[in-house]
């Protein structure tokens, strides 16, 4: 009977990475979670001129096409010294010249490069992470929540865990880097958590 009353609960990503994690924080709540890839779901432009309009953009696409509730996040990094880019083009950095928005073989060592190279000598290297969870169900509705996680950057990159910028990312407080720390203190204090913190607290209805 406790399986029959478990919720389906797709989650609008390809991203492997951010799928676990998402399914991490998930998994106390009673969803049975499936991904838009694994559905078959295409992926929509992230034409939105901010996080939270990314991340219904994608929710929205998700509920659409499965007829289920969906959840999408929208996140990046954002820096300082560089006027808070690469921001909602995090992703877009790390795609190979000429390559597609969106497209397969993102190259994040080389995103990373391009921070440090940005930044040059400045003593900044302030930074945070963004993340925007958007809950969206067939019948239109959505709603979003934000999280933030503040920190310092770090050069060369340190860690094999996390993904994304999390090697050069040390959060406030901590010595270790998200690619250095163990995934489940990330999964507490990431700005994917703050977020989910925050939803939880609203509920999943």
């Amino acid at each position: 009977m406790a399986e029959k009353a478990r919720r389906r609960l797709v989650i609008a990503t390809h991203n492997r990475g951010k799928l676990k994690e998402i399914e991490a924080l998930l998994a106390p709540h009673g969803f049975d979670c499936v991904s838009a890839g694994e559905l078959g779901l295409i992926e929509p432009e992230e034409a939105g001129g901010d996080f939270a309009a990314n991340a219904e953009l994608k929710a929205r696409a998700a509920a659409a096409g499965s007829g289920c509730m969906a959840l999408a996040d929208d996140s990046g990094l954002c820096v300082e010294a560089l006027g808070g880019r690469p921001g909602i083009h995090s992703a877009r950095w790390a795609e190979p010249a000429g390559g597609p928005a969106g497209g397969g073989g993102r190259d994040f060592r080389g995103a990373m490069e391009r921070v440090n190279r940005e930044l040059g000598p400045t003593a900044n290297r302030r930074a945070y992470f963004v993340s925007v969870l958007a809950l969206a169900w067939p019948d239109g509705k959505v709603k979003t929540f934000e999280g933030r996680v503040h920190g310092t950057l770090v050069w060369p990159p340190r860690g094999e865990r996390g993904f994304g910028y999390d090697p050069m990312f040390v959060p406030d407080g901590y010595r270790e880097t998200f690619g250095e720390m163990d995934p489940a203190l990330k999964h507490r204090i990431s700005h994917r958590a703050a977020a989910f913190r925050k939803q939880v607290e609203a509920g999943f209805r």
